[in-house]
């Protein structure tokens, strides 16, 4: 997924997909909810601002983060609600947008400061100034580029970004004493100590790590089962088998959590696991609570912050068998052309909340909710109507789309955006007693 995604020779986002194509929009291979309506946008922004109430208003070092910032659609419409708070928007010192791609940091650049602005480069990353209030804008092709500051502010937005991060698939497996005799020998050969007890007599169960392999000559759909919605496209290259003998990952990951271990027992089991997602949301957890590592330099003595994460999958499971591929709004083989379809996984909300409070004592976490639930906790219906209002009579082709992007927002049916899609929040650690906005609760407690 990373290789095809971010490969700097043909990655999806960062190795010019195709002549004159774009990987967003209408035009392009999916569509995202700051794309639909301007809307979302706003309410995300809104969002941040309830926080900065919420937290004492704060009146300098706040620091805007967007991790996968795509055309920088989201955070334009964030700044432009933001700028109607004054107090709120004289406090922001600088915005990070973290994109591994030249050609997105390029259309970002142009959209938020302007074709004509400036952009230079220094050690951290790449530099221009907002059309917003002259806010300082920093781009960077890592989080880890941008400072922590224990004085800081930041606040972290995150929508379709966890799903692209790359996953590992295992599946529970029944061994028998022989392969376990050979499973051991090949661990002992890497450099580990080999098992000194009794061969067992009776078959132990493993995880076994789904890995990519090419897909033998005359293979049809009928045999790697593909659903009849993806058959449209020639058979794939590449296919999902089961590795004969235990990988590295497979001695690890699966044991790295007790939601993991408690399926060990289960023949058959499957789970997708995200190391890169654990690793993203301890780095949010950090910035906003200090680190739980016993160091003096991730010390924070008073959280501060949020982190929000938009994204789909399911509320309170593992996700399995996810992966997919998309491909001018069509859901192809994620093993089809390779570096000119996007990638997507489940994100594994209860993954993601384990490693922020495994990170830091110093953060909670909320959620997830459904969006459709967010977003109307944060006032849809009555944004959409001020909207429609303001384009007065005479509009009623603007005012049908209006309402039609809106609801499609917030669609509770099967595979609607209001149902798949959840919202996470990561807060300062305050006991429980407050729910911030949008997940049942208020700015103050």
């Amino acid at each position: 997924m990373r290789m095809c995604l971010t490969s700097d020779i043909g990655g999806y986002y960062t190795g010019a997909i195709e002549e004159g194509r774009d990987q967003f929009g209408r035009k392009g291979d999916f569509i995202t909810s700051p794309e639909i309506s301007q809307i979302f946008g706003e309410l995300v922004g809104i969002w941040f601002v309830a926080e900065w109430l919420s937290q004492g208003r704060p009146k300098q070092g706040v620091e805007l983060i967007e991790v996968g910032p795509g055309r920088g659609t989201l955070m334009d419409d964030m700044l432009r609600t933001m700028r109607n708070f004054k107090d709120m928007a004289s406090s922001i010192d600088t915005v990070y947008m973290v994109e591994a791609s030249a050609e997105l940091r390029t259309a970002q650049k142009n959209l938020l400061c302007g074709e004509d602005a400036a952009m230079t480069e220094s050690k951290i990353g790449w530099h221009s100034t907002s059309k917003y209030s002259g806010l300082p804008i920093v781009w960077t092709d890592s989080i880890k580029a941008i400072p922590q500051n224990p004085s800081h502010t930041p606040f972290i937005v995150a929508h379709e970004f966890f799903d692209a991060l790359p996953i590992h698939a295992f599946q529970v497996v029944e061994v028998a004493p022989t392969q376990q005799s050979q499973t051991t020998n090949s661990t002992s050969s890497s450099g580990q100590s080999p098992d000194s007890s009794a061969p067992s007599t009776a078959p132990t169960k493993q995880w076994r790590e789904m890995v990519v392999s090419p897909t033998p000559k005359g293979t049809t759909h009928a045999d790697l089962g593909t659903p009849k919605s993806e058959q449209h496209e020639p058979v794939p290259e590449f296919q999902l088998t089961l590795s004969p003998s235990m990988t590295r990952h497979a001695q690890y990951l699966p044991e790295s959590s007790p939601r993991y271990r408690a399926l060990k027992s289960m023949p058959g089991a499957l789970i997708e696991v995200c190391p890169d997602a654990s690793l993203y949301a301890s780095d949010f957890a950090s910035r906003i609570g200090g680190s739980s590592a016993p160091s003096h330099l991730n010390a924070k003595p008073t959280p501060s912050g949020a982190a929000l994460i938009l994204d789909y999958g399911p509320a309170d499971t593992i996700p399995t068998n996810s992966l997919r591929g998309i491909r001018r709004h069509r859901r192809v083989s994620p093993f089809a052309a390779p570096g000119l379809v996007d990638l997507s996984a489940d994100v594994d909300f209860g993954a993601v909340v384990e490693a922020a409070t495994r990170a830091s004592d110093g953060v909670e976490c909320h959620g997830p909710v459904d969006q459709a639930f967010f977003l109307e906790a944060m006032g849809i219906r009555q944004r959409a109507e001020m909207l429609a209002k303001s384009l007065g009579s005479g509009a009623e082709e603007k005012k049908e789309e209006l309402e039609r992007s809106w609801k499609r927002l917030v669609d509770r049916g099967p595979g609607g955006m209001g149902k798949v899609y959840k919202v996470l929040a990561i807060l300062p650690e305050n006991g429980g007693r407050r729910r911030p906005v949008g997940f049942g609760g208020d700015v103050s407690a």
